[in-house]
């Protein structure tokens, strides 16, 4: 710990200004650079408490002064060589400790009034001040300075910068002398944190120069970012609702309901055409998978052929559409409601979310120009062209599929329509609007019309960061914004699909105008295929060490079989309990017990290659060692589980 020392060349002597002797002496210093300053804790409390305890400084007091409340005539000595300029000094506090109790500055009643004579003093440099009760201090302050400003800001750059930075830490009086009780003690269900998953015990990706494209692709992220996101999805699977949530416990063969669109009175319903939406997941008893149930609340289903649509649905299968599974009416949730089973995509976001829905300003720490912290909002972004024409794409071939089993998708929006993955869209809740509207009939023609108008409308919707881009007083305006950002290959789009519609309007007709981009798109998927290919080499076999694990305990401590007590302890199974001694049951120089994954790791991957590699392998009562290869250890085990393989198949024969 570095002490605040001035050179020597500029330092203040500092002497006890009671004799005229030593005030001689700061009129005319010498110059002996042997000469050791005086301490500065004789002149201020008269006495210093570090004397004979590693004080550099000289104390001319011949015995060291008790730590004690000082004589009047000291207090009258004192502060009478104290300068006007010692009312405004600041007093030097640590941060840290600034925010607990800072002390009161000296009053005006503690000081004596300015001295006209002249006085050979010297000045006391700003941040030193003299207040009641300095004296009970009992800890050392190593950090104190009794130099001049400017030198204390030169050296206070040598420090680390967030040491005196208190922002990390809460104030007392921030939240008062019961906070501690109030938040043991609060109502408020506690939230629990989830315990992060260890990425990097996993199989690492190969490296650049064996695989072709390790790169982020159109539809693939990086390596690492596509391990951590299916961690992610994999474990908001599992995910439970909060409490206070009063869901039913079974829903027609469905449990552990979460909602995924949030839950209570201050969350905004939503709703689906002229009814409240609530969308949950759930586990199918029968399967063990997780879907996705969304509930229409209050609807009377009233003609039992309604559902008949659902089951056109559940026929269509395309990557670009989530499947509808079933529907069914119930009364769990204390109404009629009805519900559709869709499947289940972990970690789904709507368009709306993604891109148009308006983010919430975050507070900039940094300070610009002197000014204090502001909310900086946050601008809607220009979606790149190449995902604008992968939606286009996406969108346009659900909606072919759709139109050629005759059916209309009818929920082409920003709020239907599904982000599951990098640049992967998926229309949702389709065969919804056909069971609610059952008792409505309109011609398909129309409805696949509407879904080509819907399209557009998204696509004004995305390119403008408007849902309201396509209306009639903004579309000028919109028109605008789309030749500005987009090339007119996207304008062309967008104008066609929101046309008048007629014959000549069609999906055919949209994909026969981006032939090009849907040849882009597909060489984008087939580059997506290759790198989801050599992730999944990069995991083959990688239950080979489990397996090992499992032939371990197979063989270790088995003494009855073949009515041997010995099994375990003779031959090849002595070898074999030796290696498993000396992979898991290692010890320190002090005997405490080695738990080191890494060591385990490489001595099975080296036994299950089986290696040429020798290792000593030390009796329990290091009575006895062997030196063996791990391809002699690998020949052990397969002889061993051998043996207990014929045993058990001649058990089953007989």
């Amino acid at each position: 710990m570095a002490f605040f020392a001035r050179p020597q060349s500029t330092a203040i002597k500092i002497v006890d200004p009671s004799t005229q002797s030593t005030q001689d002496e700061l009129k005319a210093p010498k110059k002996d650079s042997t000469q050791r300053k005086q301490c500065r804790n004789v002149l201020i409390h008269g006495f210093c408490k570090f004397q004979g305890k590693g004080c550099m400084y000289s104390h001319p007091s011949t015995e060291p002064q008790s730590p004690g409340p000082p004589s009047p005539s000291l207090q009258e000595s004192r502060t009478s060589t104290l300068t006007p300029q010692a009312v405004n000094a600041p007093v030097f506090v640590p941060k840290a400790l600034a925010t607990i109790a800072t002390p009161p500055p000296p009053s005006a009643e503690h000081l004596t009034p300015p001295d006209t004579t002249p006085t050979a003093t010297p000045p006391i440099p700003q941040g030193q001040v003299d207040y009641q009760g300095y004296e009970s201090q009992e800890a050392y302050n190593p950090y104190a300075y009794s130099g001049e400003e400017g030198d204390l800001s030169a050296q206070m750059e040598q420090l680390d910068p967030n040491f005196y930075d208190d922002s990390q830490y809460a104030g007392y009086s921030e939240y008062g002398p019961n906070a501690l009780d109030a938040t043991y003690y609060s109502s408020v269900p506690p939230v629990y944190m989830r315990q992060p998953l260890d990425y990097h015990l996993y199989t690492p990706a190969p490296p650049a120069g064996f695989v072709a494209s390790t790169a982020d692709s159109h539809f693939v992220p990086p390596s690492s970012s596509l391990r951590q996101a299916l961690q992610h999805r994999s474990e908001t699977i599992r995910q439970i609702a909060p409490i206070g949530s009063n869901l039913p416990d079974e829903l027609q063969g469905y449990h552990t309901l979460v909602p995924l669109e949030g839950n209570g009175d201050t969350v905004e319903r939503r709703k689906l055409g002229n009814w409240y939406s609530t969308v949950y997941r759930a586990i199918r008893s029968s399967d063990g998978l997780a879907y996705a149930l969304r509930r229409i609340e209050n609807y009377r289903l009233m003609h039992q052929s309604a559902f008949s649509a659902i089951e056109v649905w559940s026929q269509i299968r395309h990557p670009n559409i989530i499947s509808v599974n079933e529907a069914f009416t119930t009364r769990s949730f204390n109404d009629n409601s009805l519900v559709f089973v869709h499947v289940y995509h972990a970690d789904a976001q709507t368009l709306f979310d993604v891109h148009l829905k308006p983010k919430a300003p975050t507070m900039q720490t940094h300070y610009q120009h002197g000014r204090s912290p502001h909310l900086q909002a946050h601008l809607p972004t220009v979606i790149p062209e190449r995902t604008i024409w992968s939606y286009i794409v996406q969108i346009s071939s659900a909606i072919k599929k759709v139109h050629d089993v005759g059916q209309a998708v009818r929920m082409v929006d920003v709020s239907k329509v599904l982000l599951t993955g990098q640049n992967r869209v998926r229309i949702s809740s389709c065969g919804v609007i056909d069971v609610l509207m059952h008792d409505t009939h309109q011609d398909i023609g129309m409805l696949q019309q509407d879904d080509l108008t819907m399209f557009g409308r998204l696509l004004f919707a995305l390119c403008c960061n408007n849902v309201t881009a396509s209306s009639g007083q903004n579309l000028q305006k919109s028109l605008d914004i789309i030749t500005r950002n987009y090339s007119a290959d996207v304008k062309n789009a967008a104008l066609f699909l929101i046309s008048k519609g007629g014959p000549h309007r069609s999906i055919d007709q949209l994909l026969d105008m981006i032939r090009g981009k849907v040849i882009l798109e597909m060489e984008e998927a087939l580059n997506g295929n290759d790198r989801l290919e050599s992730e999944l080499l990069s995991e083959l076999e990688n239950a080979r060490l489990v397996r090992l694990l499992c032939k371990f305990g197979f063989i270790n401590e088995r003494p009855e079989f073949a009515r041997e007590p010995r099994w375990s302890e003779t031959g090849d199974r002595y070898i074999i309990k030796l290696f498993r001694d000396y992979v898991f049951h290692q010890v320190d120089e002090q005997g405490n017990p080695v738990v080191n994954l890494s060591h385990v790791l490489v001595c099975l991957n080296k036994l299950d290659a089986g290696t040429e590699e020798k290792v000593m392998l030390v009796a329990r009562d290091e009575q006895s060692c062997l030196v063996v290869s791990y391809r002699e250890i690998k020949q052990c085990i397969e002889s061993a589980f051998g043996d207990l393989a014929r045993a058990s198949k001649l058990n089953k024969r007989s």
